[in-house]
């Protein structure tokens, strides 16, 4: 009675086991990733595309003789694959507002000047730009090279202009461009 009692334990622990057993389905899905080449440039002082103005005055005798170094800027790079910075002067010419007519004419290169401070695109400075001052004009001149992809890529950059005694009071202006390129 024993055995039969104990056979009958073992025979439904075996029936409720089975009776308790998960049993499984399942389904599969691709998830795909479409991604497209992205690259953008922005002033970290802004978070946009635009920085502002730089604002070189020029208040004294010394600062005609010797010229006026800006504050130093740092611009922001994110892309996904390799990249280099241009640089150039929207036109040759300064914009002149003032009171003199006709206006002056105030060449950009040899008297605006630009220099990258500080790297941390993992590319190259052009030994031009790299803390030295080098003259802006109005074509592209590559000032970072080969950097590597990322979203937090920074370089500095710090203008001078030096543009002697020989313009009338008033405010001379051009706009600088910088373009991120994919390589």
């Amino acid at each position: 009675m024993k055995k039969i009692a104990l056979i009958t334990l073992i025979l439904m622990q075996v029936v409720i086991g089975h009776a308790q057993s998960n049993e499984q389905a399942s389904a599969s899905q691709s998830s795909k990733l479409v991604m497209s080449n992205a690259i953008d440039i922005t002033f970290n002082s802004t978070g946009s595309n635009n920085g502002g103005n730089v604002n070189l005055a020029f208040a004294n005798v010394n600062d005609f003789a010797n010229g006026v170094e800006s504050a130093v800027y740092q611009l922001n790079v994110r892309s996904n694959k390799k990249f280099r910075v241009q640089a150039k002067s929207s036109s040759s010419r300064f914009t002149y507002s003032g009171s003199i007519t006709p206006a002056p004419l105030m060449n950009v290169q040899n008297i605006l000047f630009l220099k990258v401070t500080n790297n941390q695109t993992g590319g190259t400075v052009g030994s031009s730009f790299n803390n030295k001052y080098r003259t802006m004009r109005n074509s592209s001149q590559t000032i970072i090279n080969n950097a590597t992809p990322g979203g937090n890529n920074s370089f500095n950059i710090q203008y001078k202009a030096t543009p002697g005694f020989g313009y009338p009071a008033g405010t001379y202006t051009v706009d600088i461009v910088y373009t991120a390129t994919q390589l």
